[in-house]
């Protein structure tokens, strides 16, 4: 069934210059695209009503003309295109937020922000481009897929810029209250939320329940937990990716733990930090996952035998190393990491 399409097709005087400039500015503020010379186009909606009817009132205060019509598209331009129109305007707005966050990414890479005057502008700077992203986001009418890539970058900045101030991480209850929870991360999980979900059943709560949400700025509920995420409880912080931040948060000092942590590291990030000589094997592992065209659920199932054998192999490297060089280390959840050892990830329960 065809579409119904609000128009506003309008002339503006050449003089004053500012007219021509005011008005563009507020269609684009409206999400308005042009589908010729002085036709712009939205979705047909109470409000899309209301945004042209006032663009038009301005029009036609500043001495020029114009109507807002219906129109449903027979031949020549078709809904199809205008959807596309749509989505490539937001991917752009989109773009230009990402390399801004990655521009200020960068700056932090090369001199992290000194005292609080530094650290405010940056606070300053993210918020301007959180506000700038959310204003997209409400004018996205047929979700643009740039909006995961400006999130995402909006994620790694915020977390950047925290760990570059050095503060302390969120407050979470201690392990023990965090059962029973449900763990929200993004649609199409990787290696790093792979991880995360998998330190979560191993050492947090072997019954814990994940939901897949879309890549948009997501609202956490009552009882859940969001990570590897916009704004997340766990995140990445620093140059440190999602997992390494939660093994550090949840205290978890487990010489396994770290070598896994430091491979997941190397895989997510690419920055060849730790020098890892198992990251083109795991990461081939992750991408045969990936490439298989499966659901997040399946996903984290696969994900979770690849890990399984890594912890396993590390903890065998512990073993031997303590017995040759006698050099204790802290097995926090020692109990918990037997316990689950049992029956994981064959009993896996999954909530979308």
């Amino acid at each position: 069934m065809a579409r119904t399409w609000l128009l506003l097709i309008h002339q503006i005087p050449p003089k004053p210059d500012y007219l021509r400039v005011k008005i563009w500015r507020r269609l684009h503020q409206v999400g308005a695209v042009a589908i010729k010379q002085s036709v712009y186009a939205l979705p047909q909606s109470d409000q899309a009503l209301e945004d042209f009817s006032w663009i038009l009132k301005e029009i036609i205060e500043g001495g020029g003309d114009g109507s807002v019509s219906e129109a449903v598209f027979l031949e020549g331009l078709t809904d199809d295109r205008l959807v596309a129109l749509f989505q490539a305007a937001r991917n752009a707005d989109y773009e230009k937020i990402a390399e801004d966050a990655r521009s200020l990414v960068d700056g932090l890479s090369k001199d992290s922000p000194g005292g609080n005057d530094g650290s405010s502008k940056l606070r300053s700077h993210f918020s301007r481009l959180k506000r700038r992203f959310e204003e997209i986001v409400a004018i996205d009418f047929f979700g643009a897929p740039g909006a995961g890539g400006a999130g995402g970058a909006l994620a790694d900045l915020e977390a950047r810029i925290a760990g570059a101030e050095r503060r302390p991480g969120k407050a979470l209850p201690a392990v023990p209250e965090l059962k029973g929870r449900t763990w929200v991360t993004r649609k199409g999980v990787y290696v790093d939320r792979i991880a995360c979900a998998w330190l979560v059943r191993r050492f947090v709560d072997p019954g814990a329940r994940f939901r897949f949400v879309s890549g948009k700025p997501y609202q956490g509920k009552a009882n859940e937990i969001r990570f590897d995420m916009f704004e997340a409880e766990f995140t990445h912080e620093g140059d440190r990716c999602s997992f390494e931040v939660m093994v550090d948060r949840l205290g978890l000092d487990d010489y396994g733990l770290s070598q896994v942590a430091q491979i997941i590291h190397d895989i997510d990030l690419r920055d060849r930090k730790f020098r890892r000589p198992e990251v083109d094997g795991i990461r081939l592992l992750f991408d045969g996952i990936t490439a298989a065209s499966i659901g997040d659920d399946e996903r984290l199932e696969r994900g979770f035998v690849i890990l399984d054998e890594m912890y396993a192999g590390f903890a065998k490297q512990t073993q031997e190393k303590s017995e040759v060089n006698h050099a204790p280390y802290r097995q926090t959840y020692a109990k918990e990491q037997r316990k689950n050892r049992k029956g994981l990830p064959g009993d896996s329960r999954v909530d979308r």
